[in-house]
């Protein structure tokens, strides 16, 4: 099971309204470290389909979000609650590190 992507067009619904906490993967076709974070974000997702829903945006598809949210460097998660940002994590980390980081939501 792989990440849905959101959009300008659907972040309000996807994310801003979700029921439970949403974790949006700040990414880009020609960023490489986003590429390695994408297998480990969709493991995540298929062992915790109940806990969190994850969500890929396009930052170049979609810059006014990007700069909404601060997004300066790829890849950035960041964990929705409520329509509130509860976490953020920088950079690809390896499924472990991640699930630690992510442990408040998925734990």
């Amino acid at each position: 099971m792989s990440a849905k992507a959101t959009s300008q067009a659907t972040w309000e619904q996807d994310v801003l309204q979700a029921e439970g906490p949403v974790l949006v993967d700040f990414w880009a076709e020609w960023c490489g470290p986003c590429r390695m974070v994408a297998p480990v974000l969709d493991q995540i997702q298929a062992d915790n389909p109940d806990k969190i829903t994850i969500l890929k945006l396009n930052v170049d598809e979609n810059p006014q979000l990007a700069m909404k949210y601060q997004i300066t460097s790829i890849p950035a998660m960041k964990v929705f609650q409520g329509g509130e940002v509860k976490t953020t994590i920088i950079g690809a980390k390896p499924k472990p590190a991640l699930e630690k980081d992510l442990a408040a939501f998925i734990g």
